[in-house]
């Protein structure tokens, strides 16, 4: 990435399980093209449980805010932010594990990241420009949880009904939803296209600042 006097432009986008994130970071990215966006997966970010025997790992509240490596999420945006490239974690869920593989992300003006928590920790936002949260009912989220769960991840239907009511609903409840104040920006019914055509054009508008205009 070329040397600039502006800082990247830092999206935050976070919701429950289910709520269209991945469909708003999808929708930015395609406006305005992949080569101007860096790409933060908090999924990818699930501590690392090789100490722990796979039956424990299972056990484990993934739901939870402690469920992450906050200091290695921490750090990598900072380093993106100072135009350096990071080696991203990759998690296997159906392992319950954090994979021996990683990915290079590159610098770029525009950083998304993207999760549960991602407008939780207060040094995680200090870094954002603009703080998303995507709301969405909360029976379209757990349908559209059990479909992904089932077809992406070998889950069980029962296994996936008994995680959603044991950590799942309580914490969305306790720590996901009051992260609802920390936004800028609150879009009903999940990914509605008005809401993320103003996002959009704000991020081109910063590009145009920066020389980089997208058609």
């Amino acid at each position: 990435m070329p040397k600039s006097t502006h800082k990247p432009f830092v999206i935050g986008v976070a919701g429950g399980s289910g709520s269209g994130k991945s469909t708003v970071t999808r929708q930015v990215v395609a406006a305005i093209g992949s080569e101007n966006v860096a790409v933060v997966m908090q999924d990818d970010y699930y501590r690392d449980q090789s100490h722990m025997p796979p039956e424990d790992r299972r056990k484990q509240n993934y739901d939870h805010p402690d469920a992450f490596d906050w200091p290695l999420m921490t750090q990598h945006l900072a380093a993106l932010r100072k135009g350096e490239a990071i080696a991203m974690p990759v998690y296997d869920f159906a392992a319950d594990n954090r994979s021996s593989d990683t990915i290079t992300v590159k610098p770029a003006p525009i950083i998304v990241v993207e999760g549960l928590f991602a407008l939780y920790d207060t040094k995680l936002r200090n870094m954002m420009s603009l703080k998303i949260y995507v709301d969405t009912a909360s029976d379209v989220r757990f349908i559209r949880r059990l479909q992904r769960d089932i077809s992406e991840r070998g889950r069980s239907t029962e296994s996936v009904v008994n995680q959603y009511m044991d950590t799942v609903r309580p914490m969305h409840k306790q720590f996901i939803e009051p992260t609802k104040r920390n936004a800028d920006v609150i879009l009903p019914h999940g990914a509605n296209g008005p809401a993320v055509d103003i996002i959009t054009t704000k991020v081109k508008s910063f590009l145009q600042e920066m020389g980089r205009g997208v058609d």
